[in-house]
């Protein structure tokens, strides 16, 4: 488990994926296009969820990360009101909501969506949520492993170049020149 801080909402059962936007037909240049929109059940869902976010962001002292790298689990426990109902229908309506209100992540992108369980409860159907940072960085386990590699970087020729590899590994971008263990085989050992 991580020991990073964590954000926990509870937000009502919203658009599934089925009922998040309708399609309309427009004419453009004289031909038929099919044009979608959100619904009016979803738009009124992610205004609604989204002043639970405000609130609870301030209560609980969450902090927005500026790095666009950083992943977010987000690990959730659906309570539906019957049993047909497909978890995985209902991540983009819930992430879309919480991207807009643009103070817990950029962009939804940065997220890993998990389900941690799902149970019936008819009389008061929810998702109950717990976003919290992941542990890994780029390609690296954790932020040490990323420390030391870039620690041995310091001692490379590319380094003082601003190195393509070592950056795009704190991106999360797989490269041949980095196995698996972590080890640069463009490491080029500086000389003074």
């Amino acid at each position: 488990m991580s020991n990073h801080p964590s954000l926990t909402l509870t937000s009502p059962i919203c658009s599934s994926v089925n009922h998040y936007l309708g399609y309309r037909a427009i004419l453009r240049n004289g031909r038929p296009l099919a044009m979608s929109y959100k619904t009016k059940e979803a738009a009124t869902y992610q205004k609604d969820f989204i002043r639970t976010i405000q609130k609870e962001v301030a209560a609980q002292g969450w902090k927005k990360s500026d790095d666009p790298y950083q992943h977010y689990y987000m690990d959730c426990v659906f309570y539906f009101d019957r049993t047909d109902c497909d978890a995985n229908n209902y991540f983009k309506c819930l992430a879309d909501a919480i991207t807009m209100s643009g103070i817990v992540w950029i962009d939804d992108n940065q997220l890993c969506e998990r389900v941690q369980g799902i149970y019936y409860d008819p009389e008061n159907p929810r998702i109950e949520l717990t976003i919290h940072p992941v542990d890994y960085v780029g390609i690296f386990k954790d932020a040490a492993q990323r420390d030391e590699f870039e620690n041995h970087c310091v001692g490379c020729t590319r380094y003082k170049r601003n190195c393509r590899l070592l950056t795009n590994a704190k991106q999360g971008r797989i490269q041949p020149e980095i196995n698996a263990d972590c080890v640069c085989s463009g490491y080029k050992p500086y000389k003074e």
